[in-house]
């Protein structure tokens, strides 16, 4: 690969980065109604972040992680299209459909290696309190959880004991919206 000299004009300072990584909605959105996928994005722009992914999961893979029946992919899939397209709240939204083409049971560490691959980082997955229980109970969460975020979108009720342990990698949604940007603090 060749190299290229780039000239830079003396004094000059690079740009301040004003957007940040990816927020990864990660969860089957057999529940989720629009009001949270709202929320979500509405996090996603209070925090500044460049891309708002949305992730459906593939009905084996729900019934893998949580032992309940969900609906065709491809409804849910589409929902998520459709609010996608009517939604006002964050301009760079997409909804990410690789559990669907593969067809079967995706485990969450492959979806996660596939999402650090595709997106900018830093990656923050936004999960239900029930979905970030399970992947705390996961062995290979310690693994996960130092190269990522988490994002709540409520405190659970009960907190899994990895989760307590490593409670400053994770944020709920009212927390998120509630800190200040450090450009606002000056």
């Amino acid at each position: 690969m060749g190299r290229q000299t780039y000239h830079i004009p003396f004094g000059t300072e690079p740009a301040k980065r004003t957007v940040k990584g990816t927020l990864v909605f990660y969860d089957s959105f057999e529940q989720i109604e629009d009001a949270q996928l709202e929320r979500a994005a509405q996090a996603a722009v209070a925090r500044s972040f460049a891309h708002l992914v949305l992730y459906p999961l593939h009905e084996a893979t729900v019934k893998r992680l949580t032992g309940e029946n969900a609906s065709a992919f491809y409804k849910r899939d589409d929902r998520l299209h459709e609010w996608r397209k009517e939604q006002q709240v964050m301009r760079n939204v997409s909804v990410e459909s690789w559990d669907g083409k593969r067809k079967k049971y995706t485990p969450l560490e492959a979806a996660l290696r596939f999402i650090q691959e595709k997106y900018p980082s830093p990656l923050f997955i936004y999960l239900t309190p029930d979905n970030a229980n399970r992947f705390a109970s996961f062995a290979t969460f310690e693994e996960w959880i130092v190269r990522i975020r988490l994002v709540l979108d409520e405190a659970p009720e009960q907190l899994h004991p990895r989760l307590v342990k490593y409670r400053n990698r994770w944020d709920t949604v009212d927390e998120l919206l509630n800190k200040q940007q450090p450009e606002e603090r000056e």
